[in-house]
């Protein structure tokens, strides 16, 4: 397997084929004299620039007869209806090469233009996987292509990725990618001896803190039908039940947030880089390794059962952070689901209580596939408009059938109320996602520049456009009962962005509480991830346009979205253990936190900007409390500070302050990090500039036609040779291409 880092000594790789301006491959194979300076690792820099450079002349070349091929076609029409695509990834035409970037901003499928993504690696592995416009990580590529020009230095996209369980191991099991080789890490049939299971009465334990926190919330078990499988498991008094891959996924999802609340009762104090296999994230790793082995002999006949399974799965592995094999175990679960017609009406002849269990199962899965696709960026596998299975019931009937004993909460809502309106609100979602990014090629033509943030005025029009669908979600946010809403202080309301406190209700059970906190945390999540494209990051361009009004209000929402959002778990944190040991919310707030800190990137001196400054201040409270619970929190708390002294910095430019006066803290300075040692001194004082996109246009020396935002190859973005200090230059090489799509420190 090739490793991203190579030996520091290993020289810069040749660059077949390539010659430089003077007509000779570029010279590669001298020794360096024993007389030479220490430290020809410059030489070598300097060198693989030069192959850099040569092999960036050659893309741009291709590019543009790409292009020229492209202008020849016809045009998509922007009339009439849009033609139907899914956000897919990159075709193996258009997938870049290994030492290429690792951004394609453009796909050209049929007659249309796709919205490209970044492919980038977000786990343990060096191995890069695509994510969409949508995307956070679409989002952070963009950020840090912005940062590396402004502070002329590297921000490979992984400072800005959180330090979770994925990034230390390969899978939940605690496999390192470099064990992958090894026969017991691929074994997933090696037995695990009973002594490492939990007793009965722990057992009992977790499944209790299941019906209590997840379950009302993810109404896809009939509790009581669950209890009696439970219950038929049982063997000799003292030995340990049968297997059932469902009872262990249950007790797994249970344990991430039962040890998580466990550590935050602890005494011991979690350290922020605690992240190993006593993270409570993998915690009951055993038993989802159990379900996993069990769900293999299931494939080729799959029942409810296995789809129940596939579902709890996906819940386990993403809050654990393994995107990637949350995504996959939800392609499993659809595709089992089709395979036993779970997307179509129940037969009649099934019991009522059957086939409503069925239903929710079906919409359920629905709704949590479409949020994971719309949240990476990637094409839906549940296809709704092929769907006839309606909607599940809710009335008082329902409720009892279900299995579960909760109290009516009025005359027409019950505990499964709220399934129905999650299920409305990632459909209202989905509709707005959808006719968003399938209208990109009737805005975007790609006769100007490489991506839409390239053309102002195309960008504005899309501004434009999404105002006119985003009706579904205002209307969803109009019909959802009282019942279901968090009461607001004075006249605040409910999924606004007034920011009124919220006012938790005294003697009012739990699980509802959740349920309504959850709707209103997700409702704001959505609105933010589809405003958030318009956070539009200043130009090197110096002929750039400014952003039209409609862009810059679409990057204001983004942001009031994530402060109300802020401001709510603020709230709940501080004087509730409601979300105590979640981690989904616990990532929404990550997401809203990226998405304040980028806004005030970009618009440092917006109307708003005071109160999103504050708002990162709360999140980064909010971090330190969920930090009790598990590592990756602290983390999070960690990266929002040192993102927190950037912000300062640059807002203090852009008010006028001397640039010289304003230095960043130096890098031994334990508040800040190591990476963030350079001096920004090419930076100039807002007095030289007008703010604008054109922001800072003009300050570095970066001979690109590229503009901030749609670059993406934060490998051009290197930092200046000369000048550099000891320090950065140990701990900050740049990194060179090794001929497979990595970079090793040159």
């Amino acid at each position: 397997m090739n490793s991203a880092f190579g030996s520091p000594e290993a020289p810069a790789p040749k660059s077949e084929g390539r010659r430089g301006e003077g007509g000779e491959k570029p010279e590669t194979s001298k020794l360096p004299s024993f007389e030479a300076p220490l430290r020809p690792k410059r030489q070598q820099v300097a060198r693989a620039c030069d192959s850099e450079i040569d092999r960036l002349k050659q893309k741009i070349k291709e590019l543009e007869e790409q292009l020229e091929r492209e202008r020849t076609k016809p045009l998509v029409s922007t009339s009439g209806p849009p033609q139907p695509f899914a956000l897919t990834p990159p075709s193996s035409d258009s997938t870049p090469a290994p030492d290429s970037v690792g951004v394609s901003h453009n796909v050209v499928g049929g007659s249309q233009l796709v919205w490209g993504g970044v492919m980038t690696n977000t786990g343990q592995s060096s191995r890069k996987t695509w994510y969409g416009p949508s995307s956070l990580f679409y989002f952070i590529n963009r950020m840090n292509t912005y940062l590396s020009a402004i502070f002329q230095q590297l921000h490979p996209d992984d400072l800005i990725q959180l330090k979770s369980v994925a990034k230390t191991f390969a899978t939940p099991d605690c496999n390192l990618a470099e064990d992958e080789d090894k026969e017991d890490a691929k074994d997933a049939s090696q037995t695990v001896s009973n002594e490492a299971y939990l007793t009965p009465t722990q057992e009992e334990y977790f499944l209790n803190l299941y019906w209590q926190s997840y379950h009302p919330a993810l109404a896809i078990l009939d509790e009581s039908e669950f209890k009696r499988h439970y219950r038929s498991l049982a063997t000799k008094p003292g030995q340990p039940r049968k297997p059932s891959p469902l009872v262990d996924i249950v007790i797994a999802v249970s344990m991430q947030v039962g040890m998580a609340v466990a550590q935050r009762n602890s005494s011991r104090v979690l350290p922020a880089t605690e992240v190993g296999k006593d993270d409570p994230s993998i915690a009951g790793r055993l038993y989802y390794r159990r379900c996993q082995r069990l769900l293999y002999n299931e494939q080729e006949a799959p029942t409810l059962m296995t789809v129940q399974c596939h579902i709890l799965s996906a819940m386990y592995t993403c809050f654990a952070a393994f995107q990637n094999m949350c995504h996959i175990a939800l392609s499993l679960a659809v595709r089992s689901s089709h395979m036993i017609g779970l997307h179509t009406e129940p037969p009649a002849d099934l019991p009522i209580a059957t086939q409503e269990l069925r239903r929710r199962v079906w919409w359920t899965l629905y709704a949590f596939e479409s949020k994971v696709c719309m949240k990476l960026g990637r094409p839906f596998y549940a296809d709704g408009d092929l769907t006839s299975c309606d909607l599940p019931a809710h009335d008082q009937e329902a409720a009892i059938l279900a299995g579960s004993d909760f109290t009516s909460l009025s005359e027409n809502a019950t505990w499964l109320t709220y399934t129905l309106y999650h299920v409305k609100l990632v459909q209202a979602a989905r509709r707005v996602h959808t006719a968003f990014y399938d209208r990109y090629s009737n805005f975007y033509s790609g006769n100007t520049g490489q991506v839409i943030y390239d053309d102002s005025a195309a960008l504005e029009r899309y501004a434009e456009y999404l105002s006119t669908v985003m009706k579904p979600l205002d209307d969803w946010a109009e019909s959802v009962p009282d019942v279901l809403k968090t009461k607001r202080s004075g006249d605040g309301r409910p999924f606004s962005t007034d920011r009124s406190p919220i006012v938790m209700e005294q003697f009012i059970p739990p699980w509802l509480q959740r349920q309504r906190l959850l709707l209103e945390l997700l409702y704001h999540v959505v609105k933010t991830n589809l405003y958030r494209p318009f956070i539009c990051f200043p130009s090197t361009v110096t002929e750039s346009q400014p952003l039209g009004d409609i862009c810059l209000s679409h990057a204001a929402s983004a942001a009031e979205h994530s402060v109300a959002l802020t401001h709510i778990f603020h709230h709940v944190v501080t004087n509730t253990d409601l979300l105590v040991g979640w981690h989904e919310p616990f990532q929404w707030q990550w997401n809203g936190a990226l998405t304040l800190a980028g806004y005030l990137f970009a618009c440092p001196t917006s109307d708003i900007a005071p109160s999103v400054r504050e708002a990162i201040d709360l999140s980064i409270v909010v971090f330190e409390d969920f930090g009790r619970s598990f590592g990756t929190s602290l983390g999070a708390a960690t990266l929002m500070r040192d993102l927190a002294i950037k912000i300062d910095f640059l807002a203090e430019l852009v008010r006028g302050s001397n640039p010289q006066a304003a230095v960043l803290p130096n890098a031994q300075d334990p508040a800040t990090t190591d990476q963030f040692a350079t001096q920004a001194e090419v930076v100039p004082s807002a007095s030289d500039i007008t703010f604008t996109q054109d922001l800072f246009a003009g300050s570095m020396d970066m001979n690109m036609a590229y503009t901030v935002d749609n670059s993406g190859d934060l490998d051009m973005l290197w930092p200046p040779i000369e000048n550099v200090p000891d320090q950065w230059w140990v701990y900050n090489q740049p990194l060179v291409p090794n001929g497979f799509g990595e970079r090793f420190p040159g």
